[in-house]
């Protein structure tokens, strides 16, 4: 049936042809309806033939010059050629014969995009919208969005959709695209409502469920974003991006052994992403199951094999179990595929100290500080690692370096008194442990940790009491 169907399309369509011929050979008698021209300029643009197509619009407006429906197929041909000025005075002409017409405002919208009048394209589908109801009024508001979204007015996209969700609760692409505007324009609160709205009167639409959760995410009210959530993947239970996300909100909650249920789930009803089993290693790396961490990191490899981060976060899961050669091949893997990258180095240089190797730690502390100078990070490890080796006149020198370019953070007053207390410079150092006590009393742990035996020190000892005193 259906292939007796197409032969009398094409039957059709060749006599149309035929009588196009010639009509614009002159021929007498020959005639065709108004629909017919449409036919025919719609079948010459599938076939990408816009020479023939504009013939057989200019043909049929001669012949139906009251005709607004071909005078859109004709704007249309010119928005194609860039004919972006012709192509909206032709449409004045179709509106003044058939203002009510949609595709009118759409291509007008279309042609003034095109010569960069985003103000003008958004005022036009303003002012149409009092013309139409129902879903052409749905299609105008979701191309007022878009034009929002082409000249960056993003509240005024959120406005669009939310005037379409207000008229039709159950519009499934505004559901989907408030989702993210809502994130984007960080307006959560307007979103619980207007889905509370439509969960009152569609309390079994999903899609509203997962919004209101979003938003309750967005506010980091995790506990009620994992309650909308829950009624989600109640209605759907195949619903694997709200799984996803309870997954995220239990991760936020360090509720880590209840976000590996919700995670493992979702690698049950998709296709494992790196995403989703970097995360199940998150969560098993938070709950010192190392091996289990590796283990899913690992898995996220095989699908990403260049992304460093991962091999970083094996690299740290030996760290926390001390085996250091392990650690260092798989840093070794990370810095290969993103050479300067600090975050590796530093921890490279943990873990050469951890083996004793006190050049290569410098090196690479060193270089953290060469990439990153303003950072106190680089410059604390190296000068924590200069004086564990004793470095003790260069960890000086760095420190002296350090105060001015990081922005002359306190706990590097601390590390010069206790650089200067090692040196023997005993009336120096107190003066500066005094000051550096009295600017940021709570970074005294710090200095300890730099040097625990430095408590055996009186001196030291009766200097920190002294200064507690007086802070009261």
């Amino acid at each position: 049936m259906k292939e007796n169907h197409h032969q009398e399309d094409r039957f059709e369509i060749a006599e149309l042809l035929t009588k196009f011929e010639n009509l614009k050979n002159g021929l007498q008698n020959s005639f065709l309806e108004e629909d017919a021209f449409e036919t025919i300029i719609e079948y010459f643009q599938e076939k990408e033939d816009l020479t023939q197509a504009m013939e057989a619009t200019e043909l049929g407006s001669q012949q139906y010059p009251y005709s607004s429906a071909l005078l859109v197929k004709k704007a249309d041909l010119l928005l194609v050629s860039r004919q972006y000025i012709e192509a909206l005075t032709t449409l004045e002409q179709a509106s003044m014969l058939d203002n009510a017409d949609i595709n009118i405002y759409i291509l007008k919208t279309d042609a003034l995009l095109a010569l960069d009048q985003p103000e003008k394209a958004a005022a036009l589908l303003e002012e149409s919208l009092a013309l139409f109801n129902g879903e052409e009024k749905m299609e105008l508001l979701f191309e007022l969005a878009d034009v929002y979204d082409d000249y960056e007015d993003f509240d005024k996209v959120f406005d669009c959709l939310k005037t379409i969700l207000e008229e039709d609760p159950n519009n499934e692409e505004a559901l989907y695209k408030i989702c993210f505007w809502t994130d984007f324009t960080g307006r959560n609160e307007e979103s619980i409502r207007l889905h509370h709205q439509i969960i009152e009167e569609y309390p079994y639409n999903e899609l509203a469920w997962f919004n209101l959760a979003s938003a309750y995410q967005g506010l980091k009210l995790y506990e009620k974003a994992i309650d909308a959530y829950q009624y989600a993947i109640t209605i759907d239970e195949k619903f694997d991006y709200a799984y996803r996300n309870i997954g995220d909100a239990y991760i936020r909650l360090r509720q880590y052994k209840e976000a590996l249920e919700v995670l493992i789930k979702v690698t049950e009803l998709s296709k494992p992403e790196p995403v989703i089993l970097e995360a199940i290693g998150h969560c098993y790396d938070k709950m010192k199951n190392y091996a289990q961490a590796r283990f899913y990191y690992r898995k996220a490899t095989h699908l990403n094999k260049d992304d460093g981060k991962l091999f970083f976060k094996i690299a740290s899961t030996y760290f926390n179990e001390g085996q250091w050669e392990s650690c260092v091949k798989q840093l070794e893997h990370a810095l290969h595929i993103q050479r300067n990258q600090t975050e590796y180095m530093l921890l490279m240089g943990e873990c050469k100290m951890m083996q004793g190797l006190d050049r290569d730690a410098i090196h690479y502390f060193s270089e953290v500080v060469r990439l990153k100078p303003k950072s106190s990070t680089g410059w604390e490890a190296l000068i924590r690692c200069l004086f564990n080796y004793g470095y003790y006149e260069e960890a000086l020198e760095q420190v002296d370096a350090a105060y001015p370019l990081s922005g002359f953070k306190p706990i590097f007053s601390y590390y010069k008194a206790a650089i200067l207390l090692a040196l023997g410079k005993s009336k120096e150092g107190l003066l500066q442990l005094e000051e550096a006590i009295f600017n940021a009393p709570k970074l005294l742990k710090k200095f300890v940790a730099l040097n625990p035996a430095i408590l055996q020190n009186s001196q030291v000892v009766d200097c920190i009491a002294k200064q507690k005193r007086i802070k009261r």
